[in-house]
């Protein structure tokens, strides 16, 4: 369990090296090495020292194995408390509030098919942990979601987002943050450079 004074300073690595949590070793180090060159102090152009400096502790907790599982259940704390500070009191009425969950549910079931196209399904349970739902209201929601064709249910019961639901979610631009995506890899990179450029979220 995360105490008061970690809950105010956890740093999320996933977040500073753009990574899906389900990121494996390779990804890990092929992701680092890319940023690490950008960011190096020696590099004129993009050189950072306190943003080098965090990835690098990044790096070393997440490429541990033994490091990574103690920060993943800290790392699960905080994801379902920032998701919480965001839709705010799930008992509050009006249609703001409706909004915000509504929101709030796309963007989970955006990220989990964007992290797992084939295998997308977050659970009713998981979903009302995550955004601090109660169930009766949660019902409301999936209703409303499912019939505006945004989403749906999995042959395993669980919910899914849309090619729909997709859209809603980018062009409205709902919780998805820019800066989680890797810059363009610059013009002067060599080729192998470009390579490590692919999307890492896959």
């Amino acid at each position: 369990m995360l105490d008061k004074e970690s809950k105010e300073s956890f740093v999320d690595y996933y977040e500073h090296l753009q990574l899906s949590p389900n990121a494996d070793l390779e990804t890990i180090e092929r992701v680092y090495r890319l940023l690490a060159k950008r960011y190096h102090p020696d590099n004129n152009h993009t050189g950072n020292v306190a943003k080098f400096r965090l990835l690098t502790e990044a790096y070393r907790v997440l490429s541990d194995a033994e490091k990574r599982a103690a920060y993943d259940v800290n790392y699960e704390e905080a994801r379902a408390r920032q998701w919480n500070i965001f839709v705010g009191a799930s008992s509050s009425e009006g249609a703001e509030a409706d909004r915000r969950i509504q929101q709030a549910i796309l963007s989970l079931l955006y990220i989990s098919r964007r992290q797992d196209a084939w295998n997308p399904g977050i659970g009713t349970l998981e979903l009302q942990r995550l955004i601090g739902c109660p169930e009766q209201h949660m019902e409301f929601h999936a209703w409303y979601l499912r019939e505006k064709g945004w989403i749906h249910r999995t042959d395993n019961g669980m919910f899914a987002i849309t090619a729909s639901g997709v859209d809603a979610v980018t062009e409205n631009g709902v919780l998805l943050r820019k800066d989680r995506l890797l810059p363009a890899v610059e013009e002067s990179s060599s080729k192998s450079e470009k390579s490590e450029g692919l999307d890492i979220r896959e």
